[in-house]
């Protein structure tokens, strides 16, 4: 459900801003994923992964995702 809200519901409004999103792996409620595109350069990056991405998972799969952004 993680990944089809990513694809269906993240992902678009990412891409039209030139950026892309990559889930890397999940373990549980903990979502690790990195930015690409524009977003892997961008300075706000941190706030659309907790702003954004978090939050629209939280709201749309589970209240206890947690988003974090693979090493670099």
């Amino acid at each position: 459900m993680i990944e089809e809200t990513i694809d269906k519901e993240i992902r678009p409004s990412l891409k039209h801003d030139g950026g892309d999103i990559e889930i890397i792996d999940i373990v549980g409620n903990r979502v690790m994923v990195a930015m690409r595109g524009a977003c892997a350069t961008c300075r706000a990056s941190d706030i659309t992964l907790k702003d954004f991405v978090q939050h629209r998972l939280r709201e749309l799969v589970s209240p206890d995702i947690t988003v974090e952004e693979a090493s670099k």
